[in-house]
């Protein structure tokens, strides 16, 4: 028959628990969610910004060739 495990008891000779080390983990945890966040704001501004300089640069290319073609029409008379 099995015999019961025995429990152990705790060392006399344990080093001392840190009374403040759940606080810094808890502190570590919450600077790393905040910088997880903020790196995905600061992806989704970047996004933004490259879009919007994109449809910029769009706008401005299209703004030229309606331009150009206006100027070579009424050179040439087309």
């Amino acid at each position: 028959m099995a015999r019961a495990a025995s429990r152990a008891e705790p060392a006399e000779d344990a080093p001392p628990v840190d009374p403040h080390a759940v606080e810094r983990a808890y502190r570590r945890e919450r600077a790393k969610r905040r910088a997880r966040v903020e790196r995905a704001r600061e992806r989704r501004r970047a996004a933004i910004r490259f879009f919007a300089f994109l449809l910029g640069l769009v706008a401005l290319s299209v703004f030229l060739v309606v331009t150009i073609w206006n100027q070579i029409q009424r050179l040439f008379g087309l």
